[in-house]
């Protein structure tokens, strides 16, 4: 292992994206995977967002392994006992590019460490990195399970929790109020099926967003994705709540809304074949101190880069481009021979021009909007309390509809928390 130009901590997609990059354009490069292989405890069932990542990685995407164009979006508010559902649909979506993609990691994150092999990385599983070598407070390698690897560069994208970021100072802990757990199911049913049921067509695919009484009133949600021969569905909560009030819930949480009208028709008759849980970025931007440093940087995950907009949720597009972009900064700090921290802050300067630190700085506190509980108690009830009183008819004389709206309007507008909501809401 001499003459390394850089190692890459983790086999996510930040870290494949990095060591891909890296690899292609010529670089020494090992990446180092504590999973049996990549992807192999990636629990992501979602969506990613190609458009945003095109210009980084465009000839991957031909023959990515990808489950399902999204062709339909839902959202569902939620209350006991009711529901109203928001579905957009547009030829937009389609063409020119579909504009996003149902995935499985597992299986894409196995075929993109074989694509980083292909161009010459070296894709190392099974082998924990525990340590950073360094000298006079520069990193210059790493340590994985005794053996010390010396490198110019060191990448982290070790993941939400990312001790190595801590160790090389680039980053704090990780604060529960900054993260969420996502538990998942893979429920598989036949790809007929599925667009039968979904109203699909062959090859497209469905994102579903659940929100409201199904998380007990604290931040949180449920997700549905179609992929080719399967589902994803399951739900998140926020870490805090969780740690609070929720642990011995959970598994009681899912099963509730998995019995929900709303769920149950669209998972009848299908065969659970995975179970899993999994730490999500939640604003844990907050916890990073910098991006860089002498000798080392931090992608994906481990930077905080994610972002729940209430209704897009993102992370995989931020993991593949900051990846990419820190392959990018390290090709030119080998250019100058110079892989100081004053080199490296070319990474921050990369990102700045993106859609990475564009999108961070301008939606980063939107985790702090969604956090309020009036969002999954008040707002869902009052969504679905009005919806019933406009499409039911009773004994007596119909109301107008007009005031309907103007009665449900008075009570929301005049409660003073409902403006400091609304102002809160201007960050979304």
């Amino acid at each position: 292992m001499e003459g390394l130009d850089a190692v890459v901590v983790g086999g996510g997609l930040a870290g494949l994206a990095a060591a891909y990059r890296l690899a292609k354009d010529g670089l020494a490069v090992i990446l180092f995977e504590r999973g049996d292989h990549p992807g192999s405890k990636s629990m992501t069932g979602g969506r990613l967002y190609l458009e945003p990542v095109r210009p980084y990685l465009p000839e991957l995407w031909e023959e990515a392994p990808l489950e399902r164009m999204v062709t339909k979006e839902r959202i569902t508010a939620m209350a006991e006992g009711a529901s109203v559902t928001f579905e957009f649909t547009s030829e937009g979506l389609r063409r020119p590019q579909p504009h996003s993609w149902t995935v499985l990691r597992s299986p894409f994150d196995r075929w993109f460490g074989e694509k980083v092999a292909e161009v010459g990385g070296f894709v190392i599983p099974q082998r924990k990195v525990t340590d950073l070598l360094k000298e006079d407070g520069k990193v210059v390698g790493v340590v994985a399970e005794g053996e010390e690897i010396p490198a110019q560069v060191v990448i982290l994208a070790d993941g939400v929790l990312s001790p190595l970021g801590e160790k090389a100072g680039l980053r704090g802990p990780l604060d529960p109020r900054y993260a969420a757990v996502g538990f998942k199911e893979v429920i598989r049913l036949e790809q007929g099926e599925i667009e039968k049921r979904f109203g699909l067509r062959e090859g497209e695919g469905l994102a579903h967003l659940f929100f409201g009484s199904i998380t007990k009133g604290v931040f949180g949600g449920g997700f549905l994705y179609t992929n080719r021969e399967s589902l994803s569905l399951g739900l998140v909560v926020g870490i805090e709540a969780f740690t609070e009030r929720l642990p011995a819930e959970m598994p009681e949480l899912l099963e509730d809304f998995k019995a929900r009208p709303e769920v149950a028709p669209l998972i009848e008759g299908g065969e659970l074949l995975e179970y899993s849980a999994h730490l999500i970025p939640e604003g844990a931007h907050r916890v990073v101190k910098r991006l860089y440093g002498d000798g080392v940087l931090l992608a994906g995950d481990a930077a905080g880069f994610a972002l729940n907009h209430g209704i897009t949720v993102r992370g995989m597009d931020f993991a593949l481009a900051s990846g990419a972009l820190a392959a990018q900064a390290v090709k030119e700090a080998k250019e100058r021979g110079d892989f100081s921290s004053g080199s490296l802050a070319r990474y921050e300067e990369l990102l700045k021009g993106s859609f990475v630190l564009k999108d961070m700085e301008a939606f980063g506190h939107t985790s702090e909007v969604l956090a309020h509980g009036r969002l999954y108690d008040r707002y869902p009830y009052f969504l679905c309390s009005l919806a019933e009183e406009l499409f039911r008819v009773g004994a007596g004389p119909k109301e107008k509809i007009s005031r309907t709206l103007w009665r449900f309007a008075k009570d929301l507008l005049l409660d003073s928390k409902t403006w400091k909501d609304l102002w809160r809401m201007r960050e979304l």
